[in-house]
């Protein structure tokens, strides 16, 4: 049966399909040597022009073309552009591992997942500009917020307790993506002087006037962590503070 777009979408969103619809055949003198528009071929494009110009150049007309067509060929698979940004964020979420909840390393289990979803949101940055703004009802990014709920569910945590540290530990990862993803652009920009050395905020902080003792006496704690190292104190701080049983 042929859908229009938005039952299409609906029907992703209630049970797994492949590239629902019937692809868009090229037309034209060179149609014939073109791949048939579908969902994955526009995603793949999608994340192909995220990964050259950053999330924010990624628009419908930009994104028609990079495939070579307008943007009525896209309508006719996606929805809009928040359609196309919650098929962008479950394609990520998919190469997200969920093990089997264990009741005795339940934190630790935590702890991977959010560190396989923070790696793959970074890997295209600033998407979470997407995530943060949309209602997680794709069944893959569905599939990670069920497989914590589990976790925490597993290790002894009430359940009102875990539904609200999945949520926050969601909104975490995606702010912390975010913010990763704002330092390097302003790094990779030709003028980068907001972005700070950790030598220079620590002279910085060491100029303060005395009212601001303790951040002049703490100046190489507060700007202490490499990598990750404040992610995954944050994850443990938040995880450690639950009621659970080990």
């Amino acid at each position: 049966m042929v859908r229009n777009p938005q039952q299409r979408r609906n029907a992703r969103h209630l049970q797994p399909v492949a590239d629902a619809g019937t692809p868009t055949v090229r037309r034209g003198p060179s149609g014939g040597t073109k791949k048939p528009i579908t969902v994955d071929a526009i995603v793949d494009a999608a994340f192909a022009l995220v990964a050259a110009d950053g999330f924010e150049a990624l628009t419908m007309r930009r994104l028609a073309a990079a495939l070579e067509t307008g943007p009525a060929s896209l309508y006719a698979h996606v929805v809009n552009k928040d359609d196309l940004d919650e098929l962008l964020i479950g394609r990520l979420c998919a190469g997200v591992e969920i093990p089997e909840p264990d009741p005795a390393t339940w934190r630790q289990q935590i702890a991977g997942v959010c560190g396989r979803l923070r790696d793959q949101y970074l890997s295209c940055p600033g998407i979470t500009r997407a995530a943060l703004a949309i209602v997680p009802t794709n069944l893959e990014t569905l599939r990670i917020s069920e497989g914590l709920l589990a976790i925490l569910l597993a290790g002894g945590v009430a359940p009102q307790t875990a539904a609200w540290t999945a949520d926050a530990l969601t909104l975490y990862i995606n702010a912390y993506c975010l913010e990763v993803s704002l330092r390097d652009g302003r790094r990779a920009a030709p003028h980068d002087a907001w972005v700070v050395s950790r030598d220079e905020l620590l002279s910085r902080f060491g100029a303060l006037p005395d009212t601001f003792p303790q951040t002049k006496r703490y100046a190489a704690e507060l700007t202490a962590g490499g990598g990750h190292d404040r992610f995954d104190f944050t994850v443990g701080l938040m995880l450690n503070g639950l009621a659970g049983t080990d």
